[in-house]
């Protein structure tokens, strides 16, 4: 039997205008991504005023990290990025981080993977200071490939990205996070594409244009009781044309939007 549980669906927002179309949507949030904290900080002004004035809250996406296997860049260009945002984050009153960090084992040497759980981790506790919440996006990471990491960190927690789990793999990654990690699912990226072995492959394609079987993967989130967020990880056109397909797919698993 379908749970009837209530999930937030929102959109990417790249500036303040993006945000204006979401609302106008009826979306419930923004998730805005942060490349650039000095930068960013020029605009919070506005977006505040938007927050206020719309009733939408904001998400924030991190920037990427760079070359995976350089512990250099990662200390002292990543990282002080990320420790940035965080002090940015709670006047912006966002709650969620997610982040890129890729922990594959098939790309990502040894050492670095050890070294990077310790970055988590001092990530981890200065977020906990402000009471927010870190999830980790997988890329190509299988649930086998993070189960070691997040028996290492407690407080992680997971953006499941459908897209990026199509990829890589002949089924989607999705149904073994959700298996095997569904108190760690937080947050939910959507888009779609048809499969493939690399980056040029992750199309965000809107939902239903591609291989990403999202029936199969939303009634299974329905039946682990995932009450979280949704964001479409698309352009603000596409998501416009887009939307009712969603709620469509979400209503039929059972979701309340």
């Amino acid at each position: 039997m379908r749970n009837l549980t209530n999930v937030h669906l929102g959109g990417t927002a790249r500036s303040p205008d993006d945000v204006v179309l979401l609302n106008e949507l009826g979306l419930q949030f923004a998730e805005i991504p942060i490349t650039n904290p000095e930068q960013f900080l020029r605009h919070t002004g506005e977006y505040q005023a938007l927050r206020d004035k719309s009733g939408l809250y904001y998400l924030c996406h991190g920037p990427r990290e760079g070359d995976p296997n350089n512990a250099d860049t990662l200390e002292n260009t990543y990282l002080p990025k990320l420790m940035h945002i965080l002090s940015i984050m709670p006047q912006m009153e966002m709650r969620l981080l997610t982040i890129h960090l890729w922990l594959d084992p098939r790309f990502v040497v040894p050492e670095l993977i050890t070294y990077k759980v310790g970055f988590l981790k001092r990530v981890l506790q200065r977020a906990g200071d402000s009471d927010i919440t870190v999830c980790l996006e997988n890329l190509s990471e299988t649930a086998e490939h993070m189960a070691p990491i997040f028996g290492a960190l407690p407080s992680l927690n997971l953006t499941l990205d459908l897209g990026h789990a199509q990829l890589l793999s002949d089924q989607n990654t999705s149904f073994g996070f959700i298996e095997k990690f569904p108190d760690r699912i937080r947050h939910i990226h959507l888009h779609d594409n048809l499969g493939g072995d690399s980056s040029d492959d992750d199309l965000h394609l809107p939902v239903g244009k591609g291989a990403v079987d999202f029936d199969g993967i939303f009634q299974r989130l329905n039946q682990t009781g995932y009450d979280g967020t949704l964001t479409l990880e698309l352009k603000p056109e596409e998501i416009r044309d887009n939307l009712d397909r969603v709620k469509q797919l979400l209503n039929a698993s059972g979701f309340k939007i």
